[in-house]
């Protein structure tokens, strides 16, 4: 019988099902595609998790199902989303298992001077912000046994954020990265081990259910800095970093979907940016990677 079933197979998906095989329990990925890494104790399986009756037959005796799935794009979040927590919610009602949700700090919107903790209120006004506050509070007053696990802009191996999609480019080509943020703001990033690491921890520890809870994470460190310590970890000269005056999505995003997405949610990078896990930490002994290590998997420089 399955014990654990994940739905997507991106960093969080697959580090969630490796920690769990390497301790000998049997996995299922839901993937659209049928994707996810190879091992003995993982099956893979091509199915819609927003589909709620096909994931609730694919989940029959599990005890966690694990949401780690995102839409690739910001302009999707609001047609997939919603029926995917639907379906999610249904599977661990109708087989009495635990539901894991992959959150983010997005619901909080902008908060004065960055800082957020366990208990900052759910204040945002951007529209991807308040649904990820209506997908958590519909979790929330389901009835099902259920937790949000919330982290940062991610970072290490595969991880999908300023490094694959800015900085790695320009290394790669030698050339200038230009950085849709501020140079010299702090920043909170958050290793995707260790978000799949607070996900199976919390998962079958009742003290987590009902509420939210922050992955902890190194402390915030500058654009600039990640920067540098990316070139270094690979072995490569500093880029130039360019800073796109914050402005230029915004007067893009009048005609381009994707830059009006990114410009709601600029205040994270053009402003101090701290998440605190204070709280998680204490609660179930969870501490942060190191950061440089985080970054040389992020970079490929390091085994994981």
């Amino acid at each position: 019988m399955v014990q654990h079933i994940i739905i997507g197979a991106g960093s969080i998906g697959t580090n969630v099902a490796r920690l769990l095989v390497e301790r000998g329990e049997k996995v299922r990925i839901v993937t659209r595609s049928g994707s996810g890494p190879e091992h003995p104790l993982i099956e893979r399986v091509a199915a819609d998790a927003s589909d709620a009756a096909r994931l609730t037959e694919l989940s029959r005796g599990a005890e966690v199902i694990y949401h780690c799935a995102n839409p690739p794009a910001y302009t999707l979040w609001e047609r997939q989303l919603p029926p995917l927590q639907t379906a999610v919610i249904e599977a661990a009602k109708a087989n009495d298992a635990v539901l894991a949700l992959t959150g983010s700090l997005y619901a909080y919107g902008k908060q004065p001077g960055g800082r957020m903790n366990e208990h900052t209120p759910m204040a945002a006004t951007g529209h991807k912000g308040r649904l990820r506050k209506r997908l958590w509070e519909q979790a929330e007053n389901a009835g099902i046994r259920t937790f949000e696990a919330r982290g940062s802009d991610y970072i290490g191996k595969d991880a999908a954020g300023i490094y694959s999609l800015l900085i790695a480019p320009a290394m790669e080509k030698g050339r200038a990265a230009v950085i849709t943020g501020h140079l010299d703001m702090p920043h909170t990033f958050t290793y995707n081990g260790d978000m799949a690491k607070a996900l199976v921890t919390l998962a079958l520890d009742e003290r987590a259910w009902g509420r939210a809870w922050h992955v902890p994470s190194p402390p915030a460190i500058t654009i600039r800095e990640f920067a540098r310590r990316c070139a270094a970890a690979a072995g490569k000269p500093p880029i130039k970093l360019i800073q796109l005056p914050r402005f230029v999505m915004r007067v893009t995003g009048q005609f381009v979907p994707m830059a009006r997405e990114m410009a709601e949610m600029d205040y994270q990078w053009y402003a101090p940016f701290h998440m605190d896990a204070t709280e998680t930490a204490q609660a179930f002994g969870l501490t942060a990677t190191d950061l440089d290590f985080a970054i040389r998997a992020q970079v490929g420089a390091a085994t994981v």
